[in-house]
Order: C-alpha cells, then sequence, then structure tokens
C-alpha cells in the first residue's frame, strides 16, 4: 500500500502569513518557503493513500461541528530547550484550536494518534537552526500582533520535495464569528518596534 504524509492545520491569512515565512526563511531555516505558514492541528501523519477519502469525511465532520472563532497571535515563545523551536504565540482562540485537534484525533476517525509533546497552538517562525538565529527570531518577533476570524482548516499533503501542498479546505459549519473583545480592527498584523 501506498502512504501519503498529511497534516491539518489553520492557515495564517495573508499579509501575514507571507511576511512570518519570509521573516522564517530570513533567520536560516531551510524549510520556510515548503510549509505554509500556519497553526497545526494534526501535525505530519503517516496514512495509507487509500485511506484519503475517510479522512476527508471526517474532517468534514469535524468542521460542520465547528463554528468560526476570533484568532489573536501576539509575540513569541520557545520550546527550547525541549525542542529548538521558536514561535508566535495564539493568545486568542488556543481553547478553540484545542478543541479542533481533539476531534481531528479522535479514536473513532482515521487520524487517531498520541502526539509526541501535549498540544499548545502556536505559529512555527525558527526550526532547528542555530542558537543565534533562533534567539534573533525570538526578539525580533517579539512585538508581532495579527489577528483575523478563524473560519476553517485545511488538510494538507507533503509531497517527495518536502513542501507541503493544500489537498482541501473545510469551512466550519457556523457563519458568525463572535466579537473580539476589544479589537475593531480584525485583519491587521503588525511588528511592533520594542
Amino acid at each position: 500500500m501506498r502512504t501519503v504524509t498529511i497534516g491539518v492545520s489553520i492557515a495564517v491569512p495573508e499579509p501575514h502569513g507571507s511576511l512570518l515565512q519570509e521573516r522564517r526563511a530570513g533567520f536560516g531555516d531551510a524549510a520556510a518557503h515548503g510549509i505554509p505558514t500556519h497553526v497545526t492541528l494534526l501535525p505530519p501523519t503517516e496514512v495509507d493513500a487509500s485511506d484519503l477519502p475517510a479522512v476527508e469525511a471526517h474532517l468534514a465532520a469535524v468542521a460542520a461541528a465547528g463554528r468560526p472563532f476570533p484568532m489573536r497571535l501576539s509575540g513569541t515563545g520557545t520550546f527550547r530547550p525541549l525542542s529548538p523551536v521558536v514561535y508566535v504565540r495564539v493568545v486568542e482562540g488556543a481553547d478553540a484550536c484545542a478543541w479542533l485537534q481533539q476531534r481531528v484525533r479522535d479514536a473513532s476517525g482515521p487520524m487517531d494518534r498520541e502526539l509526541q509533546f501535549p498540544y499548545h497552538p502556536h505559529v512555527t517562525v525558527a526550526h532547528g537552526i542555530d542558537d543565534a538565529a533562533m534567539d534573533r527570531a525570538f526578539e525580533e518577533l517579539a512585538g508581532f500582533e495579527a489577528r483575523w476570524p478563524c473560519t476553517g482548516f485545511a488538510l494538507h499533503e507533503q509531497g517527495a520535495d518536502g513542501v507541503w501542498r493544500k489537498l482541501r479546505e473545510f469551512t466550519f459549519g457556523g457563519a458568525v464569528v463572535p466579537p473580539q473583545a476589544g479589537h475593531a480592527d480584525v485583519g491587521r498584523g503588525t511588528i511592533a518596534s520594542r
């Protein structure tokens, strides 16, 4: 049987996605251009190619039960020394991401799996690069801010070239995005000077 490597994620929309991807490449992360900027719901997972229809049906059911929610990114964090990662923090929408990833990996579905680390929603901006570059990513993006209404997620497949390509988008069943407390400028992203 042929296997494929899939992942499920929430895209960071433009212009924020490209900005963070370019910054990630600028810090020396060679994988940056093969990975769209995202919040992971299912990390890279190998499945039989013949299971993809069941995967898509399961994700459609998860999306149908989901509702749009506000997402906000702010500042940086790191998983070092446990894992060589610097990330932008998800400060609003983290609970909804946790709910979604649990349903994506539900034991009743085709993507039941244990995680290597406890789930912590984030946007990776540096991974596996030298410590000085990791420190630079942590400092230079410390003032980053972005917010947007999250209305769904996507299924991706990793090609033999290491590049992640979108297979299908899944839109949430509800149509109304709850308002973000105290924020009228949804969709604006900035990197504030420190």
